[in-house]
């Protein structure tokens, strides 16, 4: 036998033997198999280990009253009938709707707020505003801000699914009035007051019509 041909020959064993070694480091791989398993949250280095915990309280009514208080019986009420109603969406739009209606008021402007008012509080607004105007007097109004927002109370109706919530806002804003001839009664352009209001709003859950009434007003 050529030395060629022994030389092929030992080559070859070679391989075969390389090949049976790497076979049985790796093993085989068959078919369409399942990809490793992802690595557990707790497992991962420097990764907070957190846990759902199904049944918990609602963070979006405990955010903003005691749990298990009757306010916050009477939230989860609210939801259970109207799921997509939310505590903090509800108080920014009060945050809104507290600016429109201020506004609204002192500049006489009723007409635009009126959607937003039980039929009692816009009477008492239009006696007001008519007052004003049988003494000549006028209110020029710069809003600042509200600077301060509090759910106090809540309570739902079961039975006919009328729920009210109770508001407690500290606004800051600018306040002039001034008679006929445009001189200042009262306030000043320049100096920032701080005012401080009680509202409730009202509203029957579940109803197409999603506007909240404010039904009283308390300084």
């Amino acid at each position: 036998m050529n030395s060629p041909l022994i030389q092929l020959l030992v080559l070859a064993g070679i391989a075969v033997f390389l090949i049976l070694r790497l076979k049985n480091v790796l093993g085989t791989r068959e078919g369409f198999e399942k990809p490793p398993a992802p690595q557990k949250t707790s497992d991962r280095v420097g990764g907070p280990n957190l846990e759902v915990i199904e049944g918990g309280p609602d963070l979006d009514i405990t955010d903003h009253v005691e749990e298990d208080s009757d306010a916050a019986k009477a939230l989860a009420g609210m939801k259970r009938v109207e799921p997509s109603f939310n505590v903090a969406d509800f108080l920014q739009g009060a945050r809104g709707a507290y600016e429109m209606i201020v506004m609204g008021y002192e500049a006489g402007e009723l007409s635009d707020i009126q959607p937003f008012l039980s039929e009692e509080i816009y009477e008492s607004f239009v006696d007001g505003v008519a007052a004003r105007e049988d003494q000549g007097l006028s209110i020029e109004a710069e809003f600042i801000g509200v600077r301060e927002l509090k759910l106090l109370d809540a309570t739902f109706n079961e039975d006919t699914n009328e729920a009210e919530l109770s508001i407690r806002f500290v606004a800051e804003l600018t306040s002039v009035v001034r008679d006929q001839g445009g001189d200042v009664v009262e306030g000043s352009p320049t100096e920032v007051k701080r005012q401080k209001d009680t509202w409730s709003f009202a509203r029957t859950m579940g109803a197409d019509d999603p506007n909240w009434l404010l039904v009283s007003t308390d300084g």
